[in-house]
C-alpha cells in the first residue's frame, strides 16, 4: 500500500495518467481537501487530465505513512503551480484499499503549512 501511494503522488509530478489508472477501482469516491468530490474512475481521470491543463505539482512531500488494515494515513506538504500562482500547504490522506490493492475511497483533509506561536 505505501508503494501504491507513492506511486500516486509522484504520478502528479510527473503528469502521468496510467498511474492514476492503476490506483483506483472504478467505483473511486475520492474527496478533495477543499470540498469537491469524484465518483468513479472516469470523473477521476477528467479531473486529473483537466487539472495538469492549468497547473503543475512542484512538491507532495510525503512526512509519515501509517498503515493499519487496509487503510492508509498520509501526511503531507503540497506544492503546486495552478494559473500562474505558486501555492502550497500541508495536508493528510486516508485511503481506503479493496481485495484487488486498489484504492476505492480516498479523502484529503488541508491545513496551513504556515504556522505561528501564539505563547512563545
Amino acid at each position: 500500500m505505501e508503494n501504491i501511494i507513492r506511486n500516486y503522488f509522484q504520478a502528479w509530478i510527473d503528469n502521468n495518467v496510467e498511474t492514476v489508472k492503476k490506483t483506483f477501482s472504478d467505483d473511486i469516491v475520492y474527496t478533495e481537501c477543499y470540498g469537491p468530490e469524484y465518483h468513479g474512475i472516469e470523473q477521476v481521470l477528467k479531473w486529473f487530465t483537466d487539472w495538469h491543463k492549468k497547473g503543475s505539482v512542484l512538491n507532495w512531500d510525503i512526512k509519515q505513512i501509517t498503515v493499519v488494515d487496509r487503510t492508509a494515513f498520509v501526511e503531507w506538504f503540497f506544492r503546486c503551480e495552478y494559473e500562474g500562482n505558486i501555492d502550497g500547504f500541508d495536508g493528510v490522506t486516508i485511503a481506503r484499499f479493496n481485495d484487488d490493492m486498489k484504492i476505492y475511497e480516498l479523502k484529503e483533509f488541508q491545513s496551513k503549512s504556515e504556522h505561528y506561536y501564539p505563547y512563545e
